[in-house]
């Protein structure tokens, strides 16, 4: 039988399999989790995404929701390396509450919550989820799309 908090860091899929928001939410859990160095990298990542003031709002919203997640989770929060490829289960429950909240389930987001943290912080967390996912919804629309160079055409044949 594992331990417990290792359950929490089985793979369960690739960021790759994530929604924009729902991958974003997992890189900067890592990079929070990751120490200054990470935390100064989200935070350059906010302030360039949504300017000074907005970045500085997000990244507040960032320490406080993990913070809340070390101080009062049910158990330890098991992350994997920055680079990695593959999701964690709880990685997957995090990011699964930040892009239901971003998206206004605020049902869905709380159930996810209370699996986090203890059922009289799950509301809270629930809260700060919402905060982070627009503000993650927002850097998307903000980010100029990659472009191939090709022009599409004019009339659509087939």
């Amino acid at each position: 039988m594992s331990a417990p908090s290792s359950r929490g860091g089985a793979a369960v899929g690739r960021l790759s399999d994530l929604s924009p928001i729902e991958a974003g939410a997992v890189m900067y859990l890592r990079l929070w989790g990751d120490g200054d160095k990470g935390r100064a990298n989200a935070a350059s990542d906010f302030d360039i995404a949504l300017g000074a003031d907005q970045g500085h709002a997000t990244m507040l919203t960032l320490d406080r929701l993990c913070a809340l997640c070390t101080h009062h989770g049910r158990r330890p929060l098991v992350r994997h390396g920055l680079g990695c490829a593959c999701l964690g289960a709880d990685e997957n429950c995090f990011a699964q509450m930040i892009g239901a909240a971003s998206e206004g389930a605020r049902e869905d987001a709380m159930m996810m919550a209370s699996l986090i943290v203890r059922p009289d912080f799950a509301p809270a967390l629930a809260s700060l989820s919402e905060e982070l996912g627009l503000a993650l919804r927002r850097m998307i629309l903000a980010a100029p799309l990659p472009t191939t160079g090709h022009q599409p055409p004019i009339a659509v044949l087939h």
